[in-house]
């Protein structure tokens, strides 16, 4: 059910985030960071991936089986920073937690089907969330631009300087209460 409705939830956690941050200048600069870091993640891995075509085993996919889940949850830990609650960051992270969980099984079931013993062998050796630091020599592939334009991976980066302007207006007419 969680995977169901994780788009509803989200809008709905959205919402609550909106209305219970406490932000600051401080808290959404140091949060933007986090924001940053996590786009970057992800416009690194759609630069790799070509989607149901070929196994991505190369940059971020040396690192993480899932590079794209581990840039959004960067980006939702920046976003959490820039709100400043604590509470609404613990009901988030507990939403979360689970959900990516069930969606990343899932995936793999759907990727070992497609590229069964070769999926099967990148998965023994590469960190399912949290990235590995070091990547096997080689490994680091060939990045494509026209890839990162075909999976509209803009898109991580607007909504992230969206929620810091939503932020800063929030801060701006009502300050941290």
């Amino acid at each position: 059910m969680l995977q169901r409705q994780r788009v509803t939830l989200g809008w709905l956690l959205g919402a609550a985030f909106l209305a219970f941050a406490r932000p600051t200048p401080a808290s959404i600069a140091a949060g933007g960071l986090l924001v940053a870091a996590g786009a970057s993640v992800r416009t690194w891995a759609a630069g790799h991936i070509r989607k149901r075509e070929a196994l991505a085993v190369t940059g971020p996919y040396a690192h993480t089986r899932n590079p794209l889940y581990f840039g959004s949850f960067l980006m939702g830990c920046g976003a959490l920073v820039m709100g400043r609650n604590v509470w609404l960051a613990a009901l988030t992270l507990a939403a979360a937690v689970p959900v990516y969980h069930l969606v990343m099984r899932r995936e793999e079931q759907t990727l070992g089907g497609i590229f069964g013993e070769a999926y099967a062998a990148y998965a023994r050796e590469v960190p399912r969330f949290f990235p590995r630091l070091r990547a096997p020599r080689g490994s680091g592939g060939a990045f494509d631009w026209s890839l990162v334009r075909r999976h509209r991976e803009w898109r991580s980066w607007l909504g992230g300087a969206a929620v810091a302007l939503l932020l800063l207006a929030r801060w701006f007419w009502w300050g941290t209460r």
